[in-house]
């Protein structure tokens, strides 16, 4: 079987893995690396009317209401009849769970850091968080630019603005280490090339474009 992977597919895909693989090596000890006890401390002494907002958008950022972002999605594609689409979207969400709740937590097993401000279980390393902000989040930007072009330059721009910020309020809520949310991040790339790879392969030239 021909995997519809591009040289630089390949390689993005590879040195996401190379990097979770590096991470996962800084992570492996006791202490955290002097990197993120360093930037977890700095954004400790954030004024408090910044802290509040970010805090609520690390809640905004959970399981319910991103679980609700991709029920509105899907229906919204059901709706329209994508289903390459839609086959996308349910790839590249439900198997970046998988991947990070299932194989890799408990994988690495790592601890979250101390004195966190709000209540989060689990394991730490690589954050879901992360890998499911990108996972999500471009995926739609691919589709959704795919079907309005014109739309690709704000699209991505928001996705990365709000991803940002999303991560940002991950580590002032004190949930994750800045190493995991770089693997997760990986991570996330990784799977979404993957799933963006197969989408392509998938489309008919006759009717689409690939993105």
């Amino acid at each position: 079987m021909n995997l519809p992977l591009r040289p630089r597919d390949w390689t993005v895909v590879a040195l996401a893995i190379a990097g979770l693989l590096l991470l996962g090596r800084l992570a492996a000890g006791e202490d955290p690396p002097p990197f993120d006890a360093a930037l977890l401390e700095e954004l400790g002494h954030l004024p408090r009317l910044l802290q509040l907002p970010l805090l609520q958008i690390y809640r905004m950022s959970g399981v319910g209401f991103t679980g609700a972002l991709v029920l509105a999605a899907l229906i919204y594609l059901i709706r329209k009849r994508w289903w390459l689409d839609l086959r996308l979207l349910v790839v590249a969400t439900g198997g970046i769970l998988g991947i990070v709740d299932i194989w890799l937590k408990p994988l690495f097993n790592r601890a979250r850091p101390h004195e966190k401000l709000l209540v989060v279980d689990g394991h730490s390393f690589p954050s879901g968080h992360a890998a499911g902000s990108v996972a999500f989040y471009f995926a739609m930007v691919a589709i959704l630019s795919l079907h309005y072009p014109r739309l690709r330059r704000p699209l991505t721009l928001g996705a990365l603005t709000w991803t940002a910020l999303v991560w940002l309020s991950t580590l002032v809520a004190r949930a994750h280490w800045p190493t995991d949310l770089l693997a997760g991040g990986a991570v996330g790339l990784a799977w979404l090339t993957i799933c963006l790879a197969f989408w392509r392969g998938a489309q008919s030239p006759a009717n689409r474009q690939p993105p």
